[in-house]
């Protein structure tokens, strides 16, 4: 029989949240269907635009496309949606106010809506109005923070955590930006490496259905 995850999340659901997350990534961002959402879910254009924006200076454009590039931005929302890197789990009781102002109604961080008032307050204003090198600036802080010496858990973990596994699972980030050799073969322990050498990718395991 099948035991009941927390929050309501059975495994069934989950792996069909799974799916549906695997068959959004790629997609354009104007392209996205707000139906995967429950109705008072729904991400704003404004939280879309801000979640690309940030995924693209964890990742830029090089040779190959930048994870907001490839829809990341998109798979993250969804990922938060549907419970990904433990995203719906309830806040602890003594959570700060800074983030149980942005609780969901099962009681679990809105993720995109925390990131947007951080940047924002960082920004003193408009994030999105600030010119790229001052983004990556404050979001570069925010990084430090949350794995400064210490911190155990922390929101911008979780959607770093979502962006690194939206691009490395999509077709240019699986595909381009990693190498794939399906049978490695003896171990080499000293392997010649130039600029032009990609990291190689033979396993992901990126997403725990325990």
């Amino acid at each position: 029989m099948e035991q009941e995850q927390p929050q309501g999340w059975s495994r069934r659901r989950f792996l069909g949240g799974a799916a549906i997350l695997a068959a959004v990534v790629g997609v354009p961002l104007a392209a996205i269907r707000l139906d995967l959402f429950d109705k008072d879910e729904a991400p704003s254009e404004r939280q879309r635009e801000l979640m690309r924006t940030v995924s693209q200076i964890v990742i830029p454009k090089t040779e190959t496309p930048g994870a907001g590039d490839v829809g990341a931005g998109d798979f993250v929302l969804l990922g938060l949606a549907h419970g990904l890197e433990k995203s719906r789990t309830p806040l602890p009781e003594d959570a700060p106010e800074a983030l149980t102002r942005h609780a969901r109604k099962d009681g679990s961080l809105d993720q995109a809506a925390w990131l947007e008032a951080e940047l924002d307050a960082r920004a003193k204003g408009d994030f999105l109005k600030a010119a790229p090198e001052v983004q990556a600036k404050w979001l570069t802080a925010l990084d430090a923070e949350a794995y400064a010496e210490g911190v155990r858990e922390h929101p911008w973990r979780t959607v770093k955590a979502l962006i690194l596994t939206g691009y490395y699972t999509s077709e240019p980030g699986g595909s381009q930006e990693l190498q794939f050799n399906l049978v490695p073969g003896t171990y080499e322990p000293d392997v010649p490496m130039t600029p032009q050498t990609r990291a190689f990718s033979s396993d992901w395991t990126a997403v725990d259905f325990g």
